[in-house]
């Protein structure tokens, strides 16, 4: 059954040799609640993650600490065997545990056997994209990435992984990994209340590098402004749509990966992603993040 065409609002950005949708899809809120087990409506999962690859979107982002596994087995039903233009962006560098914490498993042999794991559980012989997940749940630590990183440089040369990024790093790891060997991809916590990459974004832009800002909505908090409620007031729209819209206008770099487990939602961020910002709104929004910029 074919699915009415949206027009995805971005156009396009290369991960190295793969181009992929800035409007894409973020797998992890497909699991149960805090990331952890099932989803209690399996068959709206699917049919959500089906729906994304209908409507155009070619970067899905997923990880097989999701769950753990949910997420990647749910793409897998859903999806495969895979469309040529759709690219699955996954992490390593973190696990679960029994309580539903994300203690980090960066040793070399971890790293191996995540990437593994995810090979298997989306069933693919080579992965297009891997993060290396630095830093904790509270976000970004300083330290070198060089064991880490390397380990994944090594996959990446044995033909198991097309191309690399690294998710919740500091400048300083950013710079380091890009030392080590090319990275197509920043992913970290970016939004517009939560401004502190402004400088990275603008350096990564000008040498073609994406960033993908996780929680662009304020994750399990969701972003609370009357500068932000006052612009979707005049736009007859929702305060997430304006954030979306102004996440897109930042920088041509910036990739959308807003997760939902509703269809209708997500077909609702499209059209909100593709709001017109005048420049009165967009110094509205900007002013949002005055005193949130710094240095990492």
């Amino acid at each position: 059954m074919s699915t009415p065409s949206l027009t995805l609002p971005g156009g396009t950005w290369p991960l190295g040799d793969l181009a992929v949708t800035r409007f894409g899809y973020g797998a992890m809120r497909l699991a149960g609640p805090w990331v952890m087990g099932p989803p209690t409506d399996r068959e709206g999962a699917l049919a959500v993650l089906r729906e994304a690859a209908d409507l155009g979107i070619t970067h899905i982002d997923t990880s097989d600490a999701y769950g753990p596994r949910v997420t990647n087995e749910l793409i897998r039903e859903a999806l495969h065997p895979y469309p040529e233009a759709l690219h699955i962006v996954t992490k390593v560098g973190a696990t679960r545990d029994e309580q539903g914490g994300w203690p980090p498993a960066r040793r070399p042999e971890e790293l191996r056997r995540q990437v593994h794991d995810n090979l298997r559980s989306l069933r693919l012989d080579v992965l297009d994209v891997v993060n290396l997940r630095l830093g904790d749940a509270e976000g970004p630590r300083p330290g070198s990435l060089a064991e880490a990183f390397g380990a994944l440089v090594e996959l990446q040369r044995a033909g198991l992984i097309r191309q690399l990024g690294v998710s919740n790093a500091t400048e300083e790891q950013v710079a380091e990994a890009r030392s080590i060997a090319p990275i197509v991809c920043v992913q970290n916590m970016y939004n517009l209340a939560h401004r502190h990459d402004d400088t990275l974004i603008d350096r990564l832009a000008a040498d073609g590098v994406a960033y993908v800002p996780f929680f662009p909505l304020g994750g399990f908090t969701p972003l609370q402004s009357s500068a932000l409620s006052a612009v979707a007031a005049r736009l007859e729209t929702t305060p997430m749509s304006v954030a979306l819209a102004w996440l897109l206008r930042r920088s041509p770099n910036i990739l959308l990966i807003p997760g939902t487990s509703s269809t209708a939602h997500l077909r609702e961020n499209i059209a909100g992603a593709g709001l017109s910002l005048s420049d009165e709104d967009l110094s509205k929004l900007d002013d949002i993040g005055v005193g949130s910029t710094s240095a990492n």
